[in-house]
C-alpha cells in the first residue's frame, strides 16, 4: 500500500454545517442575474453571516426583479454611461462580490472589483486564459484582497470524502482516473455555451468537473494530450483529454455538449477503486471496493444545492483575513488556466480575449 499523499484540498473541519456563522457579517454584491447567480444566491441566503446587499445587471428592470425576489437592499442597472456592475462596485457598503457572468467577462469585472477594494468570488473558469488569470492574482495579492475561483464541487462533502479516500492509501496508489460529463446542449450562436465571444465550448464550461477528479487524486499532470471536435464557430463541442504522470499514472477525461454520458468518475488504485454514483460534480453516493472484498457504499446529503460549502469557505477566509483559500489556492487556478491554454492550442480554439 502506498504512503498517504499530502493534499491541501481537504477541510480541517469537514463536518461543520456551512450555515453556521464563523464571524462578522459580510455584505455581498452579486454581478449578473442569470441562472447560476440565482442558484448560488439561494444558497447564500442560508448563511447566517451573509447579507444580500446589492445586485447588478445590464438592465435596471432585471436588477430590480432579482433584488425583489431575493431581498437585496440595492439594485444597479446600466445608467448614464455607467455599467450596472460599475455602480455596484462604487457602493462602499459592499464587502465581497460574486461574479456570475459568462467567462469572457470575468477578467474585466473581477479586475474592476479588486481595484475598487472588494473581495471576489469569481465563477469558473476563472478567466479565458492564463494571462488574464495571472493579472487578477497579481492584483489581488498587491491589494491584499481575497480572490477565489468558484469551483464549488471541490468543497461538497462527497468530493471531500473521495479525495480523502484516494489520498489515504486505502485503495493503494492511484494508477488511473476516468471521468466524463456530457449533455446535448441546443445550439444557438448567441448562447454562452456556444458563442466564442463568451468563451463558449465544452472545455471552459464543463471540463473543469472531470478534471477535478484527476487533480484531486493525482495532482497536475506532466503531459496533456487533447483531441476534440470544433463546430463551424470554432468552439469545442466535444473534447477528450489524456493526462500523463511521471509515476506512470494516467487520466482519461471526456466532455461533450453533443451527447449524454453516464457522468461517472472512477479512481483506480493498486489496492482497490472508488466510483461516483449519481453525478460527478456532486455525487450522492461513492462506491468503494478494496481488493476483491464486497464493495461498500457511502451516502451523502448536502445543504442547499451544494454551493453553500464554497460560500462558507469564502466567508471564513475573509473573516480571518486570508487572501486565498487553502482548499482552493490561487496557484491551482493559475495552473488550470495554463493547462487549458495548452489544450486549446492543441484543439485550435481561440477567443477574442486572447487578442487583447
Amino acid at each position: 500500500m502506498s504512503a498517504p499523499i499530502a493534499t491541501p484540498w481537504l477541510f480541517s473541519q469537514p463536518d461543520q454545517d456551512p450555515r453556521t456563522a464563523t464571524g462578522a457579517r459580510l455584505r455581498w454584491g452579486v454581478v449578473a442575474t442569470g441562472g447560476i447567480a440565482a442558484a448560488v444566491t439561494r444558497d447564500l441566503e442560508l448563511l447566517a453571516d451573509a447579507e444580500l446587499y446589492a445586485v447588478s445587471s445590464r438592465s435596471q428592470a432585471a436588477a430590480d426583479a432579482f433584488a425583489a425576489d431575493y431581498g437585496f437592499a440595492r439594485a444597479y442597472g446600466d445608467q448614464d454611461g455607467s455599467a450596472g456592475y460599475e455602480r455596484l462596485l462604487a457602493d462602499d457598503a459592499v464587502d465581497v462580490v460574486y461574479v456570475a457572468t459568462p467567462h469572457a467577462q470575468h477578467h474585466t469585472i473581477a479586475r474592476a472589483a479588486l481595484a475598487a477594494g472588494k473581495h471576489v468570488l469569481c465563477e469558473k473558469a476563472l478567466t479565458i486564459n492564463a494571462r488574464e488569470a495571472s493579472e487578477l492574482v497579481e492584483l489581488a495579492r498587491d491589494r491584499g484582497l481575497f480572490l477565489m475561483e468558484a469551483m464549488w464541487s471541490r468543497f461538497v462533502p462527497s468530493m471531500q470524502r473521495a479525495f480523502e479516500i484516494a489520498t489515504s492509501g486505502e485503495i493503494g496508489e492511484v494508477k488511473w482516473v476516468a471521468a466524463d460529463l456530457g449533455f446535448p446542449a441546443p445550439y444557438s450562436p448567441t448562447s454562452r455555451l456556444w458563442a466564442p465571444r463568451d468563451g463558449g465550448g465544452a472545455l471552459l464550461d464543463i471540463t473543469v468537473y472531470p478534471l477535478l477528479w484527476a487533480l484531486g487524486t493525482l495532482g497536475f499532470p506532466q503531459t496533456v494530450s487533447a483531441t476534440g471536435w470544433l463546430n463551424d464557430d470554432g468552439v469545442d463541442a466535444q473534447n477528450a483529454l489524456t493526462l500523463g504522470y511521471h509515476h506512470g499514472a494516467q487520466a482519461q477525461l471526456t466532455s461533450s455538449l453533443l451527447a449524454h454520458g453516464p457522468r461517472v468518475a472512477t479512481v483506480a488504485g493498486s489496492g482497490g477503486f472508488l466510483q461516483s454514483l449519481g453525478s460527478i460534480n456532486n455525487p450522492k453516493e461513492l462506491l468503494v471496493r478494496v481488493g476483491f472484498d464486497e464493495p461498500r457504499t457511502e451516502r451523502f446529503s448536502v445543504v442547499g444545492r451544494g454551493y453553500s460549502y464554497e460560500l462558507r469557505e469564502v466567508t471564513r477566509c475573509i473573516q480571518q483575513g486570508l487572501t486565498e483559500s487553502p482548499v482552493m489556492p490561487l496557484e491551482d487556478s493559475l495552473n488550470t488556466m495554463r493547462l487549458f491554454d495548452g489544450v486549446r492550442a492543441q484543439l485550435g480554439v481561440s477567443y477574442p480575449n486572447d487578442l487583447h
